[in-house]
């Protein structure tokens, strides 16, 4: 029975807006993630199958099949080919399922997932180009004018009974395990290397309640959500070289983990940031394990209430929950975001000897990824 397994996962520094990072072309910030790969794991690239690309904003300087531009930029043979996957913000999760469901299949024996992202050169938004995404059939079927996941996340805190205290206090959390993880190395191993940045960049060391406090809020003057506990907007890149138990000891490769259970899920798009919740209980009915059995999770950080809010309900310890930090801290690179997280979170497993971790994030149109790793022993 063939199995998926990721042999290792690097990423780029994360960049901030505008930072060290927004003078590269994205099909760039991809090449050298490719690059890496080959480099460290010593593979042909002509020997990949397919390199499954997560991008959103697929205009601009990313809308050239962004995927396979990498691949040319790398100088990778012309045979190796590339698609790009739209989940939103899921969509280098995504690429990661997709890729473990060819290997599995045995339409792959080897493919890179990962994803990229310059919210600098391609802001967000991008792509609606003046129009209207949503015809009035959903509009009315929903009783709105559109769909806004800051407003979401405002009735996310509604809902749970979140106060502008507790969410600015997960956000400091954030910025202090973020500078902790930092400090011990835990990134170091993971990261590619570039002149330009060398560590995520946007870190606010220092990051208090009082400064948090001082924010003003963005959605609604009466709410809780402010910039300070957001995700940031950025720059970056990841992939993750996939393939086969079986090929990988015959490339004298050591795995990091197995990818156990994949799976999908979706809620209210109104409310939209929800779905991680039912993602994650689909995650382990189907796998068998329970919340007790994840030694790690990682729910990304779209807001300060969307990883609180699945925590009230999964009842997950806080010590596993996000522990290096998360994208309020260094930033949310929308289509490399699911890359960048699970080799995190891999890396993470394999240095602590957690063996199982769990991956969620939210997604526009009330969607959401789970996937479930297994260290490999």
């Amino acid at each position: 029975m063939r199995d998926a397994v990721i042999v290792d996962a690097v990423r780029t520094p994360i960049g901030k807006r505008n930072g060290s990072l927004a003078g590269i072309h994205p099909g760039d910030l991809t090449a050298k993630v490719l690059t890496a790969l080959a480099e460290r794991n010593g593979f042909d690239p002509a020997t990949v199958d397919d390199v499954v690309w997560g991008c959103v904003s697929q205009v601009g300087d990313q809308a050239g099949s962004i995927g396979r531009v990498g691949v040319l930029a790398a100088g990778w043979p012309e045979s190796v080919p590339a698609t790009v996957v739209d989940r939103r913000c899921g969509s280098a999760q995504q690429a990661v399922h997709f890729a473990a469901a060819g290997v599995i299949a045995g339409h792959y024996d080897v493919a890179i997932a990962g994803g990229v992202e310059s919210m600098s050169r391609v802001p967000m938004g991008s792509a609606r180009a003046g129009g209207e995404p949503y015809p009035p059939s959903v509009l009315d079927r929903y009783g709105v004018d559109g769909f806004n996941q800051g407003i979401g996340a405002e009735m996310v805190a509604r809902k749970w009974g979140m106060s502008r205290t507790q969410v600015d206090d997960y956000s400091a959390r954030s910025h202090e395990r973020t500078a902790a993880a930092i400090d011990a190395g835990a990134f170091d191993d993971q990261l590619v290397k570039m002149d330009e940045l060398t560590v995520d960049e946007g870190l606010r060391r220092g990051t208090t309640m009082e400064k948090l406090g001082g924010l003003k809020t963005a959605f609604d003057e009466n709410g809780v959500i402010t910039a300070g506990n957001s995700s940031q907007i950025s720059d970056g890149a990841a992939g993750l070289l996939i393939t086969t138990g079986d090929y990988a000891k015959q490339q004298g490769w050591t795995p990091l983990a197995r990818i156990h259970t994949a799976v999908l899920a979706a809620d209210d798009p109104v409310i939209m940031l929800t779905g991680p919740i039912p993602a994650t209980q689909k995650a382990l009915d189907r796998s068998g394990l329970s919340i007790s059995d994840i030694g790690a999770f990682e729910v990304n950080e779209a807001f300060a209430p969307v990883p609180l809010a699945w925590q009230a309900e999964m009842s997950a310890d806080d010590d596993v929950l996000n522990p290096l930090g998360g994208a309020i801290a260094v930033g949310h690179p929308l289509g490399g975001s699911g890359a960048i997280l699970m080799t995190r979170l891999v890396h993470h497993m394999r240095d602590h000897n957690i063996r199982y971790g769990l991956q969620t994030m939210c997604e526009a149109g009330g969607m959401a990824n789970a996937t479930i790793l297994e260290l490999v022993a």
